[in-house]
């Protein structure tokens, strides 16, 4: 890491002095030329994805047009007859994914933190698209204006579409006159809903890819996306259900019911492989609504894996030619499971365990040193002694420039698994609170996942919303920009106000654990902080000042002297690795579907079109497993070698980890920064946000909320209402959210 940065400090230094320019103006005329072509390179990659991307969504906004879909077919049909199969079909419909990916791994492999990095202070406040919430109240919960955007342009889609299919269904009546007006129109109007909805399953799997290219490129963390992938997959779930109905409808009049959902032909749509297909979508989306969800999350969970049944059979019934319209995205997902898959069958060692009286579980989980991350990063957690199959995801409360091997994650015990973490925990604890010899805690992990920027570095100036356990990822970028201003790495923040809410004050040690004078001497004289906590279900202190250190239990780590850390198989990690990961297994798909044609369904004569659909989907998984089986095993074995190194070199200056390690507080008097504590209310944010805009002035305001939906929507419906309509001397808030639930 120190590498990176001190290639990026030169150019922050040189416009402020012309030393170097004197010593070697040869070399500053040369940096600054290859700065510039940085800078050029970045500029016509990102106006080519931009481009591409609009080329292709209005291709399929024109799709339902008699013309452009004329045009689709008749090229899909050409290629299809071809030596390459359906690789034609799938670069019209898919190509344009990939190509994005593939530049964007250019891109990021070019841009590093250089975007960052040249980010200059703006003279006026503006509002962002992308952080201006428009909507607190509603279905889609806090909808920001870019979002709104986005949901405006998949409605006009949905109208457009079906206003088109339907004219053109009325005009193909008098063609089917023999079956009945009603009949030909449900069957036409079935087969719309079915087409429109294939569009949207196009998308349906790019928001969950966890590491992918396309979500580091934009910027959008996981936990963002994955709200994405829950609208489209009501609106994929609901033109499906659409399309299943009017033709069970149809069976209904023409009494043969049985008859057409048992049906399986070989040339032609196969009603029956459709049939299974929609009953598994059906379950998984009743089973994700949110009051199931909530009161069941293990059922939730479980029934999601129907997608694998899902997609088999949604290639039988459809055929190779329309499988190929989500072939793109499916398999950008398939490559990031399996990725992931690799990455979380190592057993990674907790070596420390606490249970907090405030009914919080701290976990400390062993990491290589070099593993990239930032604050705002989230991990996903399997405890085998608890279930085989649950991931459960909590955001790290660790800053990634500790230098330490590990990180430290804050888990809230509210549902059932949690609950039985506790109880395994205090099972393998001693009465003194250390690890029963021979017993050891381990457990798989995911990730980190998370903000590629991190939009707390974004900011001058910031407002930390948290309620309850929503603190943890704010003691992370409080740590992470302490680390930053004591190292004179680039970070932003100058004033900061973190407004906790909590329910009892055996909470607020979850804060006071980060000793923040030891970790960066003198702070106070380049951040302002302030800290306002509000204990909502006590009218009063129920500990004097100074007390609050005991609830601080001491550390309880692991004296194992093998620690088995996180794999290094990140897709969020090395840019060079994940991007040959993906280029390698894409083309290679491309070659396993040329060899397929070639040496067998040609040959074979092969024109089941489910069999086609299916051995479609076969290539496709069989290219991950094989090509990008290559790259990881390739990955795995150059950070091996790394880790062996990085051993070597630190095996003389090892920092042991002791036993009984205890968290010091400091007085609270003796802090360095405003503190407020108030109990029996709730925040004020209308009074609080009013005072920082006199205060701060005509300033962009970063505001981060983790916290329960209630709390969400009541900053967010503060920063609208200080952002809308402001006047030329104050600030204005720029509302960004940390999802408190997934």
């Amino acid at each position: 890491m120190s590498s990176e940065y001190s290639s990026t400090h030169d150019p922050l230094l040189l416009p402020s002095g012309k030393q170097e320019d004197q010593d070697d103006g040869f070399s500053y005329v040369k940096n600054k030329k290859g700065d510039f072509l940085v800078k050029f390179t970045r500029w016509f990659l990102k106006f080519a994805m931009c481009l591409i991307f609009i080329g292709w969504v209005s291709f399929l906004f024109l799709l339902p047009s008699e013309s452009v879909a004329e045009l689709s077919k008749n090229y899909v049909d050409a290629s299809s007859g071809s030596v390459f199969w359906v690789s034609g079909s799938i670069f019209l419909y898919g190509g344009p994914i990939f190509i994005i990916a593939f530049l964007a791994i250019i891109y990021l492999r070019i841009s590093g933190e250089e975007e960052f990095q040249e980010k200059k202070k703006p003279k006026h406040a503006a509002l962002r698209l992308w952080t201006f919430p428009v909507i607190v109240d509603g279905p889609f919960g806090v909808v920001t204006a870019a979002e709104l955007i986005g949901i405006v342009l998949v409605i006009m889609y949905i109208i457009w579409a079906l206003s088109v299919y339907a004219f053109r269904n009325y005009s193909l009546i008098p063609y089917y006159e023999s079956q009945g007006k009603r009949n030909a129109m449900l069957k036409h109007t079935g087969l719309r809903f079915g087409s429109v909805g294939l569009i949207c399953i196009a998308f349906l799997f790019l928001p969950v890819t966890r590491g992918s290219i396309l979500l580091r490129l934009t910027s959008i963390p996981f936990e963002h996306a994955t709200r994405y992938h829950v609208w489209l997959g009501h609106l994929t779930m609901t033109l499906f259900t659409l399309h299943g109905s009017c033709y069970f409808y149809s069976w209904i009049l023409e009494d043969r019911v049985l008859r057409q959902l048992i049906n399986w032909k070989n040339n032609s749509i196969a009603n029956l492989p459709g049939v299974i297909s929609l009953s598994a979508g059906l379950l998984m989306w009743v089973t994700s609504l949110p009051p199931v969800r909530r009161l069941n999350f293990e059922l939730f969970y479980y029934t999601h894996h129907l997608y694998i049944v899902f997609i088999v059979f949604m290639a039988m019934h459809v055929g190779d030619k329309l499988f190929s319209v989500i072939a793109a995205g499916l398999f950008l997902f398939m490559l990031d499971r399996f990725l992931r898959f690799f990455q979380s069958r190592k057993t990674v060692e907790i070596l420390s365990a606490k249970c907090l009286p405030s009914g919080t579980v701290e976990l400390v989980i062993s990491k290589p040193k070099d593993l990239q991350y930032n604050a705002l990063s989230w991990v996903f957690l399997q405890v085998r002694e608890l279930s085989w199959l649950q991931w459960h995801p909590f955001s790290v409360s660790s800053s990634p420039l500790d230098g330490k091997p590990h990180l430290a994650i804050l888990i809230k015990v509210l549902g059932n698994w949690t609950q039985k973490l506790r109880g395994h925990i205090l099972s393998i604890t001693d009465q003194d609170g250390l690890i029963q010899p021979n017993l050891k805690l381990k457990a798989y992990v995911e990730g980190p996942y998370g903000h590629e920027s991190p939009c707390h570095l974004m900011y001058e100036n910031l407002i930390l919303v948290a309620g309850g356990i929503g603190i943890s990822p704010f003691v992370a970028i409080l740590s992470d920009i302490l680390h930053r201003i004591r190292d004179c790495k680039p970070c932003m923040p100058r004033n900061v106000v973190i407004i906790w809410a909590v329910k009892r004050s055996q909470e607020l040690p979850l804060l006071h654990s980060l000793d923040m004078d030891s970790l960066c001497p003198n702070f106070n004289t380049k951040l302002n902080l302030e800290i306002q906590t509000y204990v909502t279900q006590e009218s009063e202190p129920q500990l004097e000042e100074g007390e609050i250190q005991k609830y601080a239990s001491s550390a309880v780590f692991s004296s194992s002297s093998s620690q088995c850390g996180m794999s290094r198989l990140v897709g969020t990690g090395n840019i060079i690795w994940s991007g040959t990961y993906v280029m390698v297994s894409t083309i290679g798909f491309l070659v396993s579907l040329t060899l397929v044609n070639v040496f067998y369904i040609n040959p074979y004569d092969i024109s089941y079109q489910w069999y086609k659909g299916l051995l479609l989907l076969i290539c496709m998984v069989a290219s991950v497993v094989v090509f990008g089986g290559l790259v990881i095993g390739l990955w795995h074995f150059w950070g091996t070698k790394s880790s062996e190194k990085e051993n070597l070199r630190d095996e003389k200056k090892t920092d042991s980890v002791p036993c009984n390690e205890s968290t010091t507080h400091k007085n609270l008097s003796e802090e360095s920064f405003a503190k407020t504590i108030v109990y029996g209310q709730r925040p004020d944010f209308a009074d609080i946000f009013g005072t920082v805009a006199k205060r701060w002035g005509n300033v962009d305001i970063g505001v981060i909320v983790c916290g329960p939906t209630g709390l969400e929507t009541s900053v967010a419906k503060e920063c609208r209402t200080k952002s809308f309509g402001r006047k030329s001397n104050t600030p204005i808030f720029h509302f960004n959210r940390h999802s408190f639930e997934l």
